[in-house]
């Protein structure tokens, strides 16, 4: 018996698929537990809109990011710091301090995961910081780290 699984089944397949298994353990266990539906054709209609719908809220989620990363590119980000004299920072910025510039300068509220530093920024200085949101839309945000009570 042909089978639609709505959810993840360990040894049969994942959420969505069509698999073909044994009529009993459809009808006994997989049906009765809300696992699988019989694969009729209107449950695959159903399944193929489902699955349209969810590609082009995707899409439109792709579009939506590469707008917000555009906007973000516009802003020069400056986060003032304490500093000692050499230009070296008491303590260091990472991607939350980022994010907070961020919502501060642009108004955009963007979470700290989506800010990637390969390491925190320990010295005063302009820097490339990727953005990498989600969709695959990753994009470089000029950050300057100033000395607080510095312009």
């Amino acid at each position: 018996m042909k089978v639609v699984l709505l959810k993840d089944v360990s040894k049969i397949g994942k959420k969505g698929e069509i698999k073909n298994v044994s009529d009993g353990y459809a009808r006994n266990y997989l049906i009765p537990k809300g696992l699988a539906l019989e694969a009729t054709p209107r449950v695959l209609k159903r399944l193929e809109a489902e699955k349209r719908k969810k590609e082009e809220e995707k899409i439109q989620i792709k579009t939506q990011n590469e707008e917000l990363l555009k906007m973000l590119k516009k802003f020069l980000y400056k986060i003032p710091v304490k500093a000692g004299e050499s230009g070296k920072l008491f303590g260091a910025l990472t991607n939350s301090d980022i994010a907070k510039a961020v919502e501060k300068i642009a108004d955009v509220n963007i979470d700290k995961k989506f800010i990637v530093l390969e390491k925190p920024i320990k010295e005063i200085g302009m820097y490339d910081v990727l953005v990498r949101l989600p969709e695959g839309v990753s994009g470089k945000i000029k950050v300057e780290v100033i000395q607080e009570g510095k312009n």
